[in-house]
Parts: structure tokens; sequence; C-alpha cells
């Protein structure tokens, strides 16, 4: 039997690490996702698990008013994930199971109970995790793109205003004579503190020849100024942190722009 519940205390841990508490790679993503979801907590954070009859947590739900969000919009709510667990490690694959529709459903009930006038979800458009094409099978509509991520919404007022994404408004730029590697980090997902935890490591390796710059987007002042939330450039390219790239392999970037030094 599978049941809904509201993050609790005792299972905090595991959804800090988005129910991959089994896995090493996971803990050096460090604690910022904690760090994330206590200074979310007064902006209306809601967080649903699927339990198991266990008390294991096998899937979860992260949402929030979309004010607190990296999407434009009023009187919404934002899903910023909802994950269940499908890995043969630790404890196995739930998924296929109905469970992701269950808390979707659930997060709905819970938002529509709170007056919000819809809800709103992003997914992506190639057949991989959070895929736009599972929401649309659930109601939802696509709003909005920016590149592979597509903006979906579910209205249930007819005077629901549709979200947007919020869009880049400038890039990092080059320190002369110097690789400059910049990280941009929200907290709110573990996948990114990887890279930027992996990243920040690396640099460390060698010395005055790379500049690290931390950007941190959790303030939405700093987010608007950028459009950008979670992001890795090594000087002025944008590296792929979708799934997050391996410390040997991002330390081979920045020493492949370190040879070029003059």
């Amino acid at each position: 039997m599978m049941k809904i519940i509201d993050l609790d205390e005792h299972h905090q841990p595991t959804f800090f690490a988005c129910l991959e508490d089994w896995s090493e790679e996971m803990k050096e993503s460090g604690n910022h996702k904690e760090i994330w979801y206590s200074k979310m907590i007064e902006n209306g954070i809601r967080v649903k698990l699927a339990v198991d009859e266990n008390d294991v947590a096998v899937g979860m739900i992260q949402y929030i008013p979309i004010e607190h969000s990296f999407v434009e919009g009023e009187d919404l709510y934002f899903i910023f994930c909802i994950w269940v667990h499908g890995y043969k490690k630790g404890i196995g694959n739930f998924q296929k199971k109905g469970i992701g529709k269950d808390l979707l459903q659930a997060a709905e009930e819970d938002v529509r109970e709170k007056g919000a006038k819809g809800i709103v979800a992003w997914g992506i458009s190639f057949p991989f995790w959070m895929k736009a094409s599972w929401f649309k099978k659930h109601g939802y509509k696509k709003v909005d793109k920016q590149d592979m991520a597509v903006l979906m919404w579910k209205s249930f007022t007819k005077d629901a205003i549709p979200p947007k994404w919020v869009k880049q408004k400038k890039s990092p730029q080059k320190i002369a004579g110097k690789v400059t590697v910049t990280s941009f980090k929200n907290g709110w997902c573990p996948a990114q503190n990887l890279t930027f935890e992996r990243a920040k490591r690396a640099v460390a390796e060698f010395g005055s020849k790379v500049e690290f710059k931390e950007i941190d987007t959790f303030q939405n002042k700093t987010f608007k100024e950028w459009g950008i939330t979670d992001a890795l450039y090594i000087d002025e390219k944008l590296v792929r942190t979708g799934p997050p790239p391996s410390y040997k392999k991002i330390k081979k970037k920045i020493a492949n722009r370190v040879k070029k030094l003059k």
C-alpha cells in the first residue's frame, strides 16, 4: 500500500538527497538543498512524499507560489520537480506504478484548496527525466519553451494568466589573462549543486591561472539580473549540466582552456 504524506522531519534527509541517500555521488552535492529548503519555508514551499508500507519514501513532489520561483506568473503554484525513484540500486525501481500521477493529483488538490488559479510545471521535450509529454497526458498545456525546457500549466479558473519563462538577460564575461569558471547556484536541485561542487573543486587544482566566480541566484533580484538559475560557464562557453558532468570531465575542460592561455 502506498500513501501520500506531507514532508516531516523524519523524511527530510531523504528528501534533501532527492530519495538517493544511498548514493555516494549524491553526497558530493553538499548541504545546499537543505539550506535552500530552510529559507523557502517562509515562502510557502510545499513537499509531498509517496511512502510505502514500511514508511520508506519512494516518490516526491515540491512546489511553491510562483512568485518565489524562477518563472513569471501570479496566483499560481510552480512545481520544481516530481520524481519517483527509478534506479535498481537503493530502494529499487518504483516507476510505472501510478505513483507520479498520485503525487501530481495530491499537489493539485492542495493548491486548489489554497485558492490558486492554476498550477505550473516544466518538462523536457526529449524522452527522459521530467518529460513534457507526461504532463500533457495529465491535462497540462504548453505555454512557453526555452531550449529543451517546456513550460506547462493547468488553469483552474477562467481568469488565470498564463505563466512564462524568465529570459536570460546576460552571460558571464571572461577575465583577461585567466580562465574564468562561473557557476550559478540556486540550491533547489542536488544534481545542479553537484556540478557546482565539482567545478569549485576542479578550479582549486589550477591555482591562480583560473578564477572561480560563484553567483548565488537564490535572491530573486540576482536571478532576475541574469535570468539564469543554475548553470556552469567556462570562460564564456556554457557547459551542459544535465546530467551532471563528472569531476574528471569538468577538470579536463578547464585544463584545455588553461593550455590556450598566453
